[in-house]
């Protein structure tokens, strides 16, 4: 069953006429989309279509040589990526970007520096202030593992390398959560690891959306069991360009889908 949050029908995240190029390759080509509040997107394509790409030009990562992106109608076309992170918009990547040597906590907390007082000055001179921060982190990295998977809290101060395939991404996903985005982007979750894996960390996904706050997810994914079970809608994408809009069994029944993306002639 489909367990997922009915979506808002106010847009929360749109592009218009986005294009990206890299010398002579265009990888997004005119592309027009939006994501509504509180639903759950599934952004699908054969590799090189365009998923990952259209993520790293809203996070700023890479500025788009033309178009426009806007979140909550403000105006995100060409920001940084930390005035990005400051919208309250968050990702993971489809290779993990964990430092193994650190805690559990260590990574997650590196996730909230919205809040984080990193002063060289305040860490060394304001010790009681330094405390009380560190303790309220903590907490706050406590009570979002407990919530997200309770297994995971007793391995709070254990280095990452320790961890399981499964363990080390639920860490990812905690450390783009932690700062309580309302959007989130999720660059393919299941890789390197198995189905059963992947569907336990989508449920924890939920019970996180569920409990703490709802937040909007962008999902790419090539595991349709996964799209099928998790999106009310899907965007599917084609060496850049937007090829079909729908609900998934709209977009699997789609022709051209079927050919760009499922191979079928």
């Amino acid at each position: 069953m489909n367990q997922v949050i009915t979506p808002l029908t106010n847009k929360i995240l749109e592009a218009h006429q986005l294009t990206m190029r890299f010398g002579g390759v265009t990888a997004l080509d005119a592309l027009d989309l939006h994501v509504n509040e509180g639903e759950v997107l599934g952004l699908l394509g054969p590799n090189g279509s365009g998923k990952t790409t259209f993520f790293n030009v809203i996070t700023g990562l890479y500025h788009a040589s033309s178009g426009k992106v806007t979140f909550r109608n403000k105006d995100l076309t060409g920001a940084s990526a930390q005035a990005v992170y400051r919208e309250a918009i968050t990702r993971t990547f489809q290779r993990s970007r964990l430092s193994l040597p650190l805690t559990v906590f260590d990574n997650i907390a590196i996730g909230d520096n919205r809040r984080l007082n990193t002063g060289l000055i305040f860490n060394l001179f304001q010790r009681d202030r330094f405390k009380q921060e560190y303790e309220k982190v903590v907490e706050q990295v406590n009570t979002l593992l407990v919530t997200f998977n309770p297994k995971l809290a007793s391995k709070i101060f254990e280095p990452v390398a320790s961890l399981s395939m499964i363990d080390r991404r639920r860490i990812e996903i905690c450390r783009a959560l932690i700062s309580e985005p309302d959007l989130l982007l999720l660059d393919e979750p299941s890789a390197g690891m198995t189905h059963d894996e992947t569907a336990e960390v989508m449920d924890d996904i939920l019970q996180v959306r569920g409990k703490i706050k709802p937040f909007t997810i962008v999902l790419i994914e090539h595991e349709m069991g996964l799209i099928q079970r998790m999106t009310e809608r899907c965007i599917v994408l084609n060496y850049g360009k937007k090829i079909a809009e729908g609900t998934y069994d709209e977009i699997v029944n789609n022709r051209e889908v079927q050919v760009a993306y499922l191979g079928q002639e």
